[in-house]
């Protein structure tokens, strides 16, 4: 990226915010970075702000503040006036989407819509304003889509979560606004994704928190489902390798492109579990393996997940490789280290 290149990154304490912060100033070395993010307790803050103690650079400004403030958007973009702005900020989760959908409309629409009106305003004046929006969409846009791969080309009209119906607005918005204002916009529909200091709410997560205290464990649909996981440094070199190139024009004339960032290779929920605690047990943190109870499919889930990333081959060169057992090694050092667990001898 261009020297003096000012990035905005919201969500910067988030899981992949924080990684993207981290890539960024690591591999980046004349950009500046502006991080947003309210730090809410929809998990536990402290994982969040150990992340952002990781972030130590003078070219790295954070900011504490909320997507869904309209007046702390227009100063940021005032100030730093952001010429790439990632938007990762989101609330997530499918199941608490059910018991909580008003903070889904706040961050995810209103959040959402106030980024592209602080974009679409950016070229006031004649500036020169944003140069590319990137922003985070989902795997659950494809709902119930029978056919696999999924495929950014497949029609994904039947959301099964609020959570979904609200990342397929974020593109539907991102399309409108690119085409009206001529902001150039850049979706990424992330496939389930897992690594070292990731989301508490994520099955994984939950699973070693549960594996390490000797509780039950819960796996629906009877183990009978496939998750396409994605290690979370294959996200963040997606993201990268996105951030630099504005999309082409399309027939239409809108700078406007949506990606798959996935493994390509769906595993089964159970070979997850066993990867998972032969893990765990590999690192001392647990003696056997845990008990398990099958449970029918919860409302929101999907039975599937499988991305078709041929359109990011082909346009940037690249495909996350990184195996499960690979990234659930890295998980789970990180894990004892952070909760200061025993190790092997």
């Amino acid at each position: 990226m261009e020297k003096g290149t000012v990035i905005l990154v919201t969500g910067a304490a988030g899981f992949i915010g924080s990684n993207l912060v981290k890539r960024l100033l690591e591999t980046e070395g004349g950009v500046r970075v502006i991080g947003l993010d309210n730090l809410n307790d929809y998990y536990d803050v402290s994982l969040k702000e150990a992340r952002l103690k990781k972030l130590t650079d003078d070219r790295f400004t954070f900011i504490r503040g909320d997507l869904a403030d309209r007046t702390c958007m227009e100063e940021i973009f005032a100030q730093y006036e952001p010429e790439i702005v990632v938007n990762l900020a989101a609330q997530a989760g499918v199941r608490y989407s059910i018991t909580n959908p008003d903070s889904y409309i706040e961050s995810n629409i209103i959040g959402f819509y106030n980024v592209l009106e602080c974009c679409r305003h950016s070229y006031d004046g004649g500036k020169r304003g944003v140069r590319h929006l990137v922003y985070a969409s989902s795997s659950s846009v494809y709902g119930t889509n029978k056919k696999v791969p999924y495929s950014t080309q497949d029609k994904v009209d039947n959301p099964v979560s609020l959570y979904a119906a609200t990342k397929k607005s974020n593109e539907l918005m991102a399309h409108a606004y690119s085409k009206l204002y001529h902001i150039p916009c850049t979706g990424l529909r992330f496939f389930t994704v897992y690594g070292p200091a990731g989301r508490p709410d994520m099955a994984y997560f939950g699973f070693a928190n549960k594996m390490v205290k000797g509780e039950k464990i819960q796996i629906f649909n009877y183990g009978d489902m496939r998750r396409d996981f994605t290690y979370i440094d294959d996200i963040v070199t997606g993201v990268v390798k996105v951030m630099e190139k504005v999309p082409a024009e399309n027939e239409d004339g809108v700078k406007y492109k949506i990606y798959n960032i996935g493994n390509h290779n769906p595993e089964s929920l159970l070979y997850f579990v066993e990867t998972l605690e032969q893990c765990l047990m590999d690192a001392g943190a647990i003696e056997k393996p845990a008990e398990k109870e099958f449970l029918p499919m919860q409302p929101g889930d999907v039975y599937q997940t499988y991305a078709d990333v041929e359109e990011l081959i082909k346009d940037f060169g690249f495909q996350p490789k990184t195996t499960l057992k690979e990234g659930l090694t890295a998980f789970v050092k990180w894990y004892v280290q952070f909760y200061s667990l025993r190790l092997k001898a």
